[in-house]
């Protein structure tokens, strides 16, 4: 894979080099020590994939961030010094379409390949979502009944990836805080930082947002966060629950395993809303919330930070309609109001 480095620090840069060499087919391209240098040389060498700092002097990562993906879009990572310190600024490239976050390996601190070894995984776990498309398995767990009382009862199953947190949050602030339905979120992101996300999209919502719990019931007017490696799925009719399986998929968790669970488990009406995002997660599923009658809608081009997952779900003419991400939340409201005045489930 073809990375260019962002970081202003040679420490930072030599261990980021020496990181990417572990793997003998990756290989820098480019190095840059602030975040205008970066956005000059991937418009002139737009390289696989970039290792992103964000705190640099000038312009910083998240402004880099934003300029790349709108000029010469390409896979980007966060590679900063803490994460976990710099919470807000990780979600706020997110939105702008970095794929995920890591801590910058150090030099001279225990083993070295113990210290890279996060990086090095989320860099083979991008190198296969640039190199492999493709759509996800089901799980494969056993149904349960339907129960009696949630056959009336709305479920909105929301996926993204790149980009994804901004447009999560945006679609949230735009529901009230009488919202009728559950609402579930399925995103590309680190189970580390699941919580803090969860915490940050409840300061820009009038719902409660939290991370999903195994056991956990859909309720209406409550947002869930998937919040682990493993996948978030109804497992019954009334309960969500995690699933390891299936292990081979390259997303996890997967937005493709959610939407299919709700197809098959979920007794009252759904909505399945496809966010921006890099790949073809959650098209395949979209489809099949389609095929079971579901409403289904996807992010249009114009306001998506990576056109992915949404084009995809366009493709296999798997979305009823396709929004800007402007629209979505006024069209949760309208379709679930409009269907529990008339009683009909279109």
């Amino acid at each position: 894979m073809r990375i260019g480095i962002v970081n202003d620090l040679p420490m930072a840069v030599e261990a980021l080099r020496r990181a990417v060499a572990a793997n003998p087919g990756n290989q820098v391209v480019w190095v840059a020590h602030d975040g205008a240098e970066a956005v000059e040389l991937c418009a002139r060498r737009t390289p696989d994939l970039v290792l992103m700092d964000l705190i640099m002097p000038g312009m910083d990562g998240v402004e880099a961030t934003r300029r790349i993906m709108a000029a010469t879009p390409c896979a980007i990572l966060i590679v900063t010094a803490s994460v976990g310190a710099n919470t807000s600024r990780v979600y706020e490239a997110m939105g702008w379409g970095a794929l995920d976050a890591v801590d910058t390996p150090t030099l001279g601190r225990g083993d070295p390949r113990e210290t890279a070894a996060p990086l090095l995984r989320k860099i083979v776990t991008i190198g296969k979502l640039i190199g492999v498309g493709g759509t996800q398995v089901e799980a494969g767990d056993a149904s349960a009944a339907p129960a009696p009382d949630a056959r009336q009862q709305w479920l909105v199953a929301i996926g993204a990836s790149a980009g994804g947190p901004a447009a999560a949050a945006q679609v949230l602030a735009g529901l009230p805080a009488d919202f009728p339905a559950a609402v579930a979120i399925v995103q590309h992101v680190d189970e580390k930082f699941a919580a803090g996300m969860a915490q940050w999209l409840g300061e820009q919502s009038r719902l409660p947002v939290r991370v999903a719990c195994e056991g956990d019931a859909p309720v209406p007017g409550t947002v869930l966060l998937a919040g682990t490696a493993d996948h978030l799925c109804l497992k019954s009719a009334e309960r969500f629950g995690y699933v390891a399986e299936p292990r081979e998929s390259l997303y996890r968790p997967s937005v493709d395993v959610f939407f299919h669970s709700v197809g098959r488990r979920w007794p009252g009406r759904a909505i399945g809303v496809l966010l921006t995002g890099m790949g073809r997660d959650g098209a395949a599923g979209l489809k099949a919330l389609r095929e079971k009658g579901h409403f289904t809608l996807a992010q249009d081009r114009a306001t998506c930070a990576v056109y992915g997952m949404p084009k995809a779900a366009v493709e296999m003419a798997a979305a009823v309609e396709v929004l800007p991400l402007g629209r979505i939340a006024q069209r949760l409201v309208s379709k679930i109001s409009g269907s529990i005045i008339d009683g009909g489930t279109s």
